[in-house]
């Protein structure tokens, strides 16, 4: 490939038609195409699934013709977009521990209700017996079985982070950094992309208020503030690591977790929890996302133009 190098203009506006084309494509086959609706709510779904698909292989071409790779290496091709077979586990298992952190009040509040939860089974079933862990087992199987068929629990925690980190990370990062941008710059810019993509869900927030324009405003607010912040986070852990996984499993986790307890009534040690984990969040946020963690050579690394090296 050669030096990539595109105008700051091009780079915003292609952001920018990236993000508004991923939210677009979403409305394409009622709008555009004249579809008529899905029979069930899994089968909207599954249509929003391929659009959302069709965009995310879209802004990877976009970005390959504006970022001028002539490489046929395959390697090297995904490399552009932190997709990579080295360092798997330090790119899963250092970003998720960081952002647990963030959720150590959320953690521990789980915790507790699990032990309550738990306590009051052995109780009422008779103690701790090898029928106990039977019952348990069987119930667990078939949550993951429930799970494993629920629509949402595709959106939410693969088919949405897997295609919007492709999209607003992996295929704009490159550009607004070969476009001249800061890194800085580039975690606070990106995601303000990625929070106008979330624009489209104000009329169903408008419509669950009850048509009031000021409460969904609210709630659109609060929204597309945590995704600035979670955005920001997920840029720079792309930009540090150099490695699509890392933004992934943060992505997913955090969906799960949803926004963090802070505090819960009768429950001082949520509070000293929450804490403690922001507190070791901020401090290990850069020893735990430093570029030599997840390459072998951070002045000869696998990601766009050795920017993970901090050049």
């Amino acid at each position: 490939m050669d030096d990539g190098r595109v105008s700051k203009a091009v780079a915003v506006v292609a952001c920018a038609a990236m993000a508004l084309f991923y939210v677009a494509v979403l409305y394409a086959p009622t709008v555009i195409l004249r579809l008529p609706p899905p029979p069930s709510f899994k089968n909207f779904m599954i249509r929003r699934f391929v659009c959302a698909a069709i965009s995310s292989v879209v802004s990877v071409i976009v970005s390959a013709l504006l970022l001028h790779m002539k490489s046929r290496d395959v390697s090297s091709l995904l490399s552009v977009y932190g997709i990579r077979t080295d360092h798997i586990w330090q790119a899963v298992v250092f970003p998720l521990l960081l952002t647990a952190l963030v959720y150590a009040g959320s953690l521990v509040l789980k915790a507790l209700m699990l032990v309550s939860s738990l306590t009051e089974d052995m109780n009422y079933g008779g103690g701790f017996s090898f029928e106990y862990i039977k019952n348990v087992s069987q119930e667990a199987v078939a949550c993951t079985r429930t799970m494993a068929s629920n629509v949402l629990v595709w959106r939410n925690y693969i088919v949405a982070p897997i295609t919007e980190e492709l999209v607003f990370r992996a295929c704009m990062i490159p550009l607004l950094l070969c476009g001249g941008f800061q890194k800085s710059t580039v975690i606070f810019l990106c995601p303000i992309f990625f929070s106008l993509a979330h624009l489209n869900h104000l009329m169903e927030v408008y419509s669950k208020q009850n048509h009031n324009l000021i409460k969904a405003f609210m709630v659109i607010g609060l929204q597309l503030g945590y995704t600035v912040v979670f955005g920001s986070y997920a840029s720079f852990l792309f930009i540090q690591t150099g490695n699509f996984l890392a933004p992934l499993v943060a992505h997913a986790f955090c969906n799960f977790m949803g926004l963090p307890v802070l505090v819960s009534r009768g429950k001082g040690l949520i509070a000293v929890a929450s804490v403690a984990g922001i507190v070791g969040f901020l401090w290990l946020l850069f020893p735990m996302t430093y570029p030599d963690l997840y390459n072998d050579r951070t002045d000869n690394c696998r990601c766009w133009q050795g920017y993970c090296s901090g050049n």
